[in-house]
């Protein structure tokens, strides 16, 4: 058990450097073991994948194992399976009705949807477009998508006039980590929303909170905010998301 903790602790220590390759003696230092304890360490995981040596400066680096095994994890990923579980917890958690958004051009379509079981709650039906301009879901991916592929859909969608006003909007959204909108599609509505990243660090959807504006607090805002960012940032690790 202390030789995997130490494979771990290396293999941690090797993932989280700015630098790319680390010596031994860094290794050895940061770990606290002994150089020939790390030389022993090293060697095991040299020879099965796990780290490679550079040849030239003799430093180490992560090995393609952990690709490959993250890739075909990756592939036997049921996407919908985790994307359901964690919009359960969060329908149970907030008992309010929650959704998954994937963008698709200029608009998103809501793929995925668990219904409040309050009497009085919000719907929309599974597979309606929304375009990319409305709705906390859709500006919370809008917010992280590269410059490029932002601008291209803010300027096909957000007049001339309104788009520094529009831009800033995302930026506060970005800086946040939510988005939240009041009153945008459907009078009285209200909704929270997190991006949801890929083990490309891509953003590929949003998982949102939709609930009505009676009696609404500031403190259940706050709170609503937070449980759908803890969703997000749950679903992005399971799909293998390395920036949290």
């Amino acid at each position: 058990m202390q030789t995997i903790d130490r494979i771990m602790q290396i293999t941690e220590i090797l993932s989280s450097s700015e630098e790319r390759e680390l010596s031994i003696s860094v290794l050895s230092k940061r770990c606290n073991l002994p150089l020939s304890t790390m030389h022993r360490l090293l060697n095991g995981m040299i020879k099965h994948g796990l780290i490679e040596q550079n040849q030239g400066t003799k430093f180490y680096r992560l090995g393609n194992t952990w690709l490959k095994y993250g890739l075909q994890l990756y592939d036997n990923l049921d996407f919908s399976e985790v994307v359901r579980t964690e919009l359960e917890k969060l329908m149970y958690e907030t008992g309010e009705t929650v959704y998954f958004n994937k963008p698709d051009g200029l608009s998103a379509l809501i793929i995925e949807r668990i219904d409040s079981q309050k009497q009085i709650r919000i719907y929309d039906q599974l597979g309606i477009r929304i375009p990319m301009n409305i709705g906390a879901a859709n500006k919370a991916m809008l917010a992280n998508m590269p410059k490029y592929q932002a601008e291209e859909i803010i300027n096909a969608l957000v007049e001339i006039k309104e788009r520094e006003a529009f831009q800033n909007q995302l930026n506060l959204i970005k800086q946040q980590g939510f988005s939240e909108s009041h009153s945008e599609r459907t009078p009285g509505t209200s909704s929270v929303a997190a991006p949801v990243f890929n083990h490309l660090n891509k953003v590929i959807g949003a998982v949102s909170i939709g609930f009505v504006d009676f009696n609404l607090t500031k403190e259940r805002l706050n709170y609503l905010a937070e449980q759908i960012m803890k969703t997000g940032r749950s679903v992005s690790r399971k799909l293998g998301y390395s920036k949290i």
